[in-house]
């Protein structure tokens, strides 16, 4: 079949013009079948034929591309109307041709049918969410797609989900990347037995059009590239690839069709002759010949070359000196660069505008030259790749070269592809512009092929995927080294990258380098790498390039003036290019057998180490002020050492070089320590902040264990094998404080300012004692390091699950173990930690789930040293000793300020015995000593923490002292040292009671020393610090050997001269320049050193011995225990002694010396037998005691500060207590002054701005600070008990028709239909959405002080978190935020006993005086005649509060502006407040007068202001709701206005807001007496509407048998007060209407099986009566301060009636309570329920149904909530994420969802923008008013908008370790918090969001 379709497409046949014309125009379908049928005959020679002419006319490539080349007049010449269309009509034959006549769409799901699919292979682009499952993946890089993640079964697995960066494939069903037991359940391996096998005729046609098709396409690339001069403009590019859009997609469908189609194009894709044939362009075809030659210059372009261009072609193998870099080409450094293309660099050199540092290029003429540029394609597929990387990757052919991948044939064809076009892409991507898509697309391709071992290792072995790599990364650095300023400037032979080129700076190589770093991970290509000794020495070099980057070098006069940022660039390049592929090999060197890789390593390693101290010129002195933190040469040394002895068994001896080396090797390591200390001490200061980043980033957690662990563990190594006193000594060299160890007490630095000696000493000793302790790389096991690492960052300070993860250095390699997550991970932390639960505080921040570690830990376990090498910020050491020092005084171990406590040590590996011996060498104890001596002399620049440190050391030395004492080992050994004049021997344990009797020192003369007479003694001359002569006292042996002088740096100098000599004897060729080093000479400015003899007569155990006296401040302090408790020598581990201050230090010191040896025993009780005498007074000088009263000052202020703080924080607390109270009911409102005395006191504001107090009047009025805002949240009030749900299906859809505010708009609407608008308006309240909401913090200012406050705010230019033009400010005293300022008016506070003395009036008395106290406008004070300040501020609170709110929500009027609309909105502004009080507290008034919303309440203020402008306003005089409810009316007057619109009939009143409007109207302040009329009144009306609905509820039969009981009883005394004659009465009146009438039977059928009792009757009376007495009692509350009774819920009603006075005082509680007897009619009642019922009557006769709805139904709203969110976010995230807005029909980029209402909304989207108000905004707006609360879904984060501003909430979302997860980072399964959903509903019901959450800031409309 293949031949057959070679012949029929090869062979370079000429068109066939005689075919005819109108061939064309035939049925397309009728052409391919008859096709067909030829193709299917055995001899198919003329079915071929005709087919080829066929496609070459209809595949052309001259039409499409000419007119997408010369643009429109092609076009209009064109056939067929312009490009698109030939293109539209050759695609279409095409699909008609592989359908072979049939139908498309049928033959794609006939091919289906043979998809044998075992593998999923879904490709996706960026940002596609996708999964990974580490305990299914074999490869650290498997995916998922969400569909066969959530077929699969992961259930407890450690997986998460992840948005992919770069785009990638599923792994489903393929065993190489997964296990099997996590496939889905479709790619669970289906044998290919029962897959049919694929008819021979199905896929036919498609192997005779595919090939043309593609080669089509191909032409289309060839054609649509012009290479110009310049780089090909983006725009062109993206013009071919838009035209080829079609093409490519059908491709992509195609591979889509499954196995069955993908095999097919497989062979077409990888046929050599196909492509041969059709491509070579030898034919007479000047189409292909034109396009064959464009293809042959890009080529050139691209700096490749054709093979055959070239005599000799094919890879040879490289031999191990080939592939190494000319070493010799480094001197001239200019060699030439042999063929690589120079073109890309030149133009980049020019841009970097380097100046002084130009770029270096080495000679490569030695390298394999055809890796790098030689290019042969040999099938489509090579040069479809080709194309696709010059079209710098385009998505659609990356998604296709991908789709084929679950063909395996395919798979390793396109790999091998990929490797040999390797080279090419590094070129092509460093050339490029977008570097960061086209890195991200070469990883979405390269990772699918690279995870495979199997594949990894055939391409490995067939294409040299290694050599390339390395030699194309090689390249790639070559192209930015510049010459190395390290050490010898100008003869520096050694070359380094760049930091400062785009290169690194944009972390453009990372392609590559993960590509190794993947490639690296499988053993068997790692295991090729380790052998291949050619390639180890290319690496090396390769990674010497990054030896000695980004050197820094220290400013000593000015600043710097650019802080170069390159650092980042350096420190990441070194972690990606040198670290991450060192611990991919280390981690396939685990066990024994692998040792000669560990040697190869190091061999290499050595050797370029060497070469690299060679170009530098180092000898042995490093150059001062210089320091890099890059010495990965280095660091791959020391990590292969640490592993051959941890894991290979090898012997350490034999992988380390001679004892030069080693002391070279050491330098630069410990200039980055001594550096570090210096950048702590401010030396760098200079240098800007980016070196204190770097040095942060040295030790930060991702980078340590591949920087300062290997360097330190390198150091240790060099310790164990060097000398160590020249060790010690090269030490305090570097730290710069040599000259500081002098017993003198003053002394000159030659190289240090005295400001720094004390921070460099304390680095000095701190490095010592990090580098003795730490056991990292010399013997911990993996878990213990773990353990370790947890237990120190923990110590620190409690961590999040994740942050610990991220805090704690994993082995950078995913395979090595320790993966986060892990077993051992979690089983450690448990053991170490004690999880604390998420909390919440009161202020409302809210906690992660954090982990603080157990008391144990802290006992045992805590290590300051660990503590010290981790800390990135050094006040982490603080805080851990803060934690340290709370947990001993917690649980009663130590009560004062502890030291860090010394830990026991894992033992040491054998390898690694020698570095004990730095704690046993004399230098090391001279310098104790005299730090000692110095310390207890009380010398100037010692603090604790050195004597802290010289005490660990002193103890690290006993603790790791040698078996036996010898104090003979010295005098046996060498020619004696200047420093034996001090001490005998070298063992700490025996030096320790050596006592020291005089000592030379240098001092200047200007000293205090100089002056004592000293005893006679041999005088030295020469430059010294230190010098002794010694008497033993105890050791009875005489020994007066001359004195010496004893110097720390010429003891190293001489050191070092005797190994180089001895290594020069050996080599004799190498020549050795010593250095002599003048710097430490004494300059000649410093004043004249003269010798001053000191008597010392001291011993370390002395020295000790007084310290204590000394700390402890008692002479005599310290005794022995010992000699109390023999006990204590046998058991030394003695608990008291772990934990304290400097002096248990001292003491377990002694006690352990005691231990080592009976003499020390001896010799500490012998000191302690003589009585001390006193320390000799020190003689200060006058510059010291000026100094001392300094410190003296300061401590005094220091304290005084202390105490002042103190102080202010109690204020402040006790303040907070009183202003911010929530539920001590004790202390009322601030501003309420108690008025029990008889006489009228006017109330007393205090003026929180000028602090002066007074009363509230006329001209200078005192107001609250208040906050208004819109709400909407009575509107969110359902009649449902359970809250909704958030829909998370299509079928879930929340509908907003049973709200409060809707209902409630329907009823207003539906009485302006029927009745005059201005009684319409006095019969609803609005406000349920859109209210305004009034809220104070209880603070009062002067109205004119707020005004310069306001002023000042403007001025202030900080960034406020609000708006002042908009009037917001802050409350100046609790900085609660408030836009406004509510007028108090002027005389009593709370209304005054002349109020509310109870008068005896008759209730028909008092209903005249309100009628008439109605009817008069002035009863106000003068304020509203004379425009004083007062009423101008009340008029402008008044414009705040319209403001407040939407238009939309006041204005309800028919006709615009009428003075109604004002009216209905001031008195539902009363309304809104009163109904967010009652929900506030519950929704009832049980729990009585004690609650949040009481005590800052603002009402009664609010009530004067709206009562002022209500009376501006009268109603229609005459009519007046009052009168209806107080009077009978002849009945005449009905008639009369027929003619015009009804009046509201008042049983269809809200009977609360006529309430409101009748107190309103009243002149205030209002009397207690006619207040309680007004209730009486009004309650009759609402009884009479409970009655009416009642009887609309019950049935027919129910409504006559009550009409008969009740008429029985008409006549009985009490009647009026007896609900049944009552009901009867409005049962027989309405009955005369047709209320009763329309209803059809369905409605009886409904209500009828309720049966009604009396006491269910007298409950849904009560029920409906009750939120009126709530509302009334609250109002009582606040006008008149009576206080609210608590009361159990069931006596709600007669407990409220009764305070509301409506209870007749002498009424019996003993039998059941009747709600009926609380009424009190001011005229006879039948008579008035009559008159109101008639108005009903005369309703319904036109309008039955309406006049149904119309009456008033209990109230049956339920406090508000949010939605109900679902347990497990998944289920909301997979739903809302695809989920398409309803605007645009996209998917939107930022979706959110609001969580009051569930509407979905696009954040930020820019296609549902609405007059420059984005989405969210305005939903926020017309959902709730300007408050939005909205979950964004992709990052699981709640979002409040308020008006202009938005602020983040938090998450009610946490994982398993109660975290949230913000932007969904980390991926693991999230799980509602239910604490967190409530505190949000709390806040938005309370209206406290601006108050609670602090980060707010403007959204400009654009959420």
């Amino acid at each position: 079949m293949a031949a057959a379709a070679a012949a029929a497409v090869g062979g370079p046949q000429a068109p066939q013009p005689e075919l005819p014309a109108p061939g064309l125009a035939l049925d397309k379908a009728a052409t391919a079948a008859h096709l067909k049928a030829a193709l299917s005959r055995p001899d198919n020679r003329a079915g071929a034929e005709e087919l080829q002419a066929l496609l070459e006319r209809v595949l052309s490539a001259e039409r499409p591309l000419a007119a997408a080349a010369d643009g429109e007049e092609a076009a209009a010449a064109g056939s067929g109307g312009g490009p698109g269309a030939a293109e539209e009509e050759a695609l279409e034959w095409c699909k008609c041709l592989l359908a072979g006549g049939g139908g498309y769409e049928e033959f794609c799901a006939a091919v289906r049918a043979y998809d044998p699919a075992a593998l999923c292979g879904l490709v996706w682009t960026a940002n596609f969410v996708a999964y990974r499952c580490r305990t299914c993946g074999i490869s650290p890089c498997m995916s998922l797609c969400a569909e066969c993640f959530h077929q699969g079964d992961h259930t407890g697995h450690d997986f998460n989900m992840f948005r992919s960066q770069a785009g990638g494939a599923c792994d489903c069903g393929d065993s190489n990347v997964m296990r099997e037991s996590g496939f889905c359940r479709r790619h669970q391996i289906k044998s290919s037995s029962n897959i049919p096998c694929v008819p021979k005729d199905l896929l036919m046609m498609s192997e005779f059009v595919l090939p043309r098709f593609i080669f089509c396409l191909i032409q289309y690339l060839r054609e649509g590239y012009n290479e110009p001069a310049d780089v090909p403009s983006e725009k062109d590019l993206n013009k071919v690839l838009q035209l080829l859009e079609p093409q490519i997609s059908f491709l992509e469908d195609l591979t889509k069709m499954g196995g069955a189609m993908r095999s097919v194009l497989t062979q077409v894709l990888t046929n050599q002759q196909n492509y041969k044939d059709l491509t070579s362009g030898l034919g007479e075809n000047a189409c292909a010949k034109k396009s064959h030659e464009k293809y042959l210059i890009a080529l050139k372009s691209s700096g490749l070359t054709y093979p055959e261009d070239k005599l000799v072609y094919g890879i040879q193998e490289p031999s191990a000196g080939t592939s190494t870099l000319a070493v010799q080409g480094f001197a001239g450094a200019t060699g030439t660069l042999g063929q690589l293309d120079s073109s890309d660099e030149e133009d980049q050199d020019g841009s970097q505008g380097l100046g002084k540092r130009k770029r270096v290029k080495l000679s490569s003429s030695t390298k394999d030259q055809s890796i790098m540029d030689v290019l042969k394609h040999k099938s489509f597929l090579e040069e479809l790749l080709f194309w696709t990387i010059k079209y710098e990757f385009p998505q659609k052919m990356v998604t296709f070269l991908l789709n084929m991948l679950p063909d395996q044939e395919y798979k390793v064809a396109f790999t091998k592809t990929f490797v040999q076009h390797y080279a090419f892409i590094m070129k092509t991507l460093k050339k490029s512009h977008e570097s960061d898509t086209m890195s991200n697309r070469i990883v979405h391709i390269s990772v699918q092929l690279f995870s495979n071992e199997e594949l990894a290792r055939q391409v490995t072995e067939e294409c040299q995927l290694l050599d390339i790599m390395v030699t194309v990364l090689l390249y790639m650095m070559e192209s930015c080294l510049i010459k190395s300023e390290l050490q010898d400037e100008e003869n520096s032979l050694h070359v380094v990258v760049n930091c400062g080129e785009a290169l690194l700076k944009n972390n453009t190589y990372w392609p590559l380098v993960s590509d190794f770093i993947n490639i690296l991970s499988h053993q068997s290509v790692a295991k090729r790498f380790l052998e291949d000794h050619g390639l180890l020495v290319t690496w090396m070099n390769f990674v010497s390039f990054f030896q000695g980057m980004n050197l820094n070098k220290r400013e000593l006069n000015e600043h710097v003036e650019f802080e170069s940022q390159t650092y980042y660039a350096a420190f990441a390049a070194e972690l990606e290019a040198c670290a991450q592929p060192m611990w991919g090999l280390l981690s396939h060197c685990k066990v024994r057998e692998t040792q000669e890789y560990t040697r190869n390593v190091v061999r290499y390693c050595l050797e370029a180490l060497q070469d690299w101290f060679d170009a530098i010129n180092f000898v042995d002195e490093p150059a001062p002020n210089q320091v890099t933190f890059h010495l990965p040469l280095h660091r791959y040394y020391a990590m292969f050492l640490s592993k051959a002895v941890k894991c290979q068994e090898l012997d350490l001896d034999s992988v380390l070089p001679d004892q030069e080396m080693l002391m070279k090797l050491m330098i630069h390591p410990l200039q980055i320590q001594a550096s570090l200390a210096e950048i702590h001490s401010n030396m760098w200061v200079r240098n800007g902040l980016q070196i204190k980043g770097q040095a942060m980033t040295y030790v930060q957690s991702h980078f340590c264990n591949s920087m300062i662990d290997p360097d330190i563990y390198l150091l240790q190594v060099c310790a164990s094998r060097l000398d160590p006193d020249y060790f010690i000594s090269s030490v305090f060299e570097r730290f710069k404080v040599v000259d500081l160890l002098t017993m003198a007490s003053q002394h000159q630095n030659t190289v240090l300012d005295a400001e720094h000696e004390r921070s460099m000493l304390e680095g000095a000793l701190t490095f010592l004692v990090i580098l003795l302790s730490l056991r990292l790389h010399l013997g911990m096991s993996d878990d213990e390091i773990l353990r370790a690492e947890m237990v120190a960052q923990l110590c620190m300070n409690d961590r999040t699950h994740s942050s610990l993860l991220d805090l704690i250095p994993e082995n950078p390699n995913p395979k090595s173990g320790i993966i986060p997550g892990s077993y051992s991970f979690e089983s450690v932390l448990s053991a170490v930690a004690d999880f604390k639960a998420p909390v919440f505080e009161p202020g409302g921040s809210m906690q992660q789930g954090m982990y603080t570690p157990k008391a144990e830990v802290w006992d045992q376990e805590f290590d300051p040293v660990m503590v010290i090498l981790r800390t990135v910020y050094r006040r982490d050491v603080q805080s851990a000793m803060d934690r340290y020092t709370a947990f001993l005084k917690q649980s009663g171990k130590f009560p004062g300020n502890p030291w860090p406590p010394y830990k026991k040590r894992t033992p040491l590996h054998p390898s690694y015995k020698g570095l004990m011996r730095l704690l046993h060498c004399k230098t090391l104890h001279i310098v104790l000593f005299t730090l000692l001596y110095k310390i207890l002399m009380d010398h100037q620049n010692l603090s604790e923490h050195v004597l802290c440190m010289v005490l660990y050391l002193i103890e690290l030395g006993l603790e790791n002292s040698a078996d036996e004492e010898s104090d003979e080992e010295a005098s046996l050994c060498g020619p004696e040292r200047c420093h034996d004049s001090w001490f005998p021997g070298s063992n700490l344990v025996s030096n320790m009671r050596h006592f020291i009797n005089y000592v030379r020192v240098r001092v200047p003369e200007t000293a205090p020393e100089v002056k004592r007479e000293s005893p006679a003694s041999t005088s030295s001359d020469s430059l010294g610090s230190l010098q002794s002569s010694r008497r033993p006292k105890v050791l009875q042996r005489e020994n007066s050997g001359t004195a010496q002088v004893f110097s720390l740096v010429a003891e190293r100098r001489k050191k070092f001269q005797e190994i180089i000599n001895r290594s020069s004897s050996e080599a004799a060729n190498q020549v050795v320049r010593p250095k002599t080093s003048s710097k430490w000479s004494a300059p000649g400015s410093a004043p004249q050193l003269t010798t001053a003899i000191l008597e010392i007569k001291e011993s370390i155990l002395s020295l000790l011995i007084k310290l204590h006296h000394k700390l402890s401040g008692k002479q005599n302090s310290y005794y022995p225990p010992w000699l109390d408790d023999i006990e204590i020598l046998i058991q030394p581990e003695i608990p008291k002694y772990s934990h304290g201050d400097g002096i248990t230090a001292v003491e377990r010191i002694l006690l352990k010396a005691a231990l080592q040896s009976r003499m020390n025993k001896r010799i500490i009780e012998e000191i302690c037998r003589k009585v001390t005498p006193p320390v000799p007074p020190k003689k200060i000088t006058a510059a010291e005691k000026k100094t001392l009263d300094k410190e003296e000052r300061r401590q005094k202020a220091r304290e005084r500060q202390q105490k002042l703080l103190a102080e202010f924080a109690s204020r402040q607390k006790s303040f907070m207590e009183t202003a911010m109270d929530v539920d001590s009911p004790e202390n009322d409102i601030p501003m309420e002054i108690t008025t029990a005395e008889p006489q009228v006191s006017e109330a007393v504001y205090d003026c929180v701005i000028c602090g002066q107090s007074g009363p509230s009047s006329e001209d200078r009025p005192t107001g609250l600070v208040v906050l208004l805002q819109a709400s909407s949240v009575l509107g969110q009030c359902r009649d449902n008990i359970e809250p909704k749900t958030l829909p998370i299906t299509e079928e879930e859809q929340i509908y907003p028709w049973d709200t409060c505010a809707a209902v409630h708009d329907v009823r207003l609407s539906l009485l302006q239909r029927y009745f005059k608008d201005s009684s319409c308006l006095l019969a609803v309240s609005i406000g349920w959405e859109g209210g305004v909401y009034v809220q104070t913090c209880g603070h009062t200012l002067h109205i004119d002080c707020h005004k310069s406050y306001m002023e000042s705010l403007r001025n202030d230019q900080v960034l406020q978190g609000f708006s002042v033009d908009k009037g917001e400010f802050t409350c100046p005293l609790c900085r609660q935020f408030a836009n406004s300022v509510l007028p108090c008016y002027p005389g009593s506070n709370v209304e005054n006993n002349l109020w509310q003395r109870p008068s005896n009036k008759s209730i028909q008395d008092l209903i005249k005086e309100v009628e008439e106290l109605q009817g008069q406008p002035g009863a106000f004070p003068v304020s509203i005649i004379s425009e004083t300040n007062l009423s101008k501020e009340m008029e402008s609170v008044m414009k705040d509060i319209k403001n407040t709110t939407q238009k939309k929500y006041r204005d309800y009027s028919k006709n615009p502006g009428s003075p109604d609309n004002d009216f209905l909105f001031m008195y539902s502004v009363a309304r809104t407040n009163l109904e967010l009080e009652l929900i506030h507290r519950g929704g009832n008034l049980c729990s009585g007068g004690a609650s949040t919303a009481g005590k800052r309440s603002c009402l009664n203020q609010l009530f004067h202001v709206l009562a002022l402008h209500m009376r501006l306003y009268s109603i229609d005089s005459e009519y007046n709701p009052w009168r209806k409810l107080t009077q009978l009316e002849e009945m005449n007057s009905q008639l009369g206005n027929e003619e015009q619109q009804l009046e509201v009939p008042i049983l269809y009143h809200d009977v609360t807001s006529l309430l409101l409007v009748q107190i309103l109207m009243m002149p205030q302040p209002l009397r207690k007496d006619h207040f309680t009329c007004i209730v009486k009144v009004l309650f009759t009306l609402l009884y009479t509407q409970a009655l009416t609905a009642l009887s609309v509820k019950c049935s027919e039969e129910d409504r006559s048998a009550w009409k008969h009981t009740g008429a029985l009883k008409k006549n009985t005394c009490d009647a009026e007060k007896s609900y049944k004659v009552l009901l009867s009465f409005v049962i027989s009146e309405l009955s005369k209407g047709k209320l009763y009438h329309e209803e059809g039977t369905q409605e009886c059928t409904m209500v009828s099986p309720i049966s009604w009792s009396p006491e269910s009757m007298e409950k849904y009376l009560q029920d409906f009566c009750l939120p009126f007495l709530r509302i009334t009692s609250l109002l009582q509350h606040h006008l008149f301060g009576e206080d609210l009774p608590s009361c159990q819920e069931e006596e709600e009603f007669s407990v409220l009636s009764s305070c509301l006075g409506l209870l007749p005082t002498f009424y019996q509680t003993d039998h059941p309570f009747i709600s009926a007897s609380c009424l009190e009619w001011s005229v006879p009642a039948l008579e008035i329920i009559s008159q109101w019922c008639s108005e009903i009557n005369t309703f319904t006769e036109t309008h039955a149904e309406q006049g149904k709805a119309l009456l008033i139904q209990e109230s049956r709203w339920k406090l508000p909530h949010l939605l109900q969110l679902p347990e497990n976010y998944n289920t909301i995230f997979q739903y809302y994420h695809r989920k398409t807005c309803s605007v645009c029909t996209k998917v939107p980029k930022d979706p959110a969802v609001c969580l009051v209402c569930g509407t979905f909304v696009c954040l930020k989207g820019l296609c549902c923008k609405q007059q420059s108000y984005c989405e969210c905004v305005l939903h926020s707006q017309n959902c709730g008013a300007g408050t939005g609360i909205f979950l964004l879904i992709n990052a699981s984060v709640i979002i409040i908008i308020r008006g202009h501003r938005f602020c983040l909430w938090g998450s009610v979302y946490l994982d398993a370790h109660g975290e949230e997860d913000r932007d969904l980072r980390r991926g693991k399964p999230l799980y509602i918090c239910k604490e967190r959903y409530k505190v949000l509903e709390q806040q938005w019901i309370s209206h406290t969001f601006d108050h609670i959450n602090k980060r707010w800031g403007p959204h400009y409309n654009g959420l």
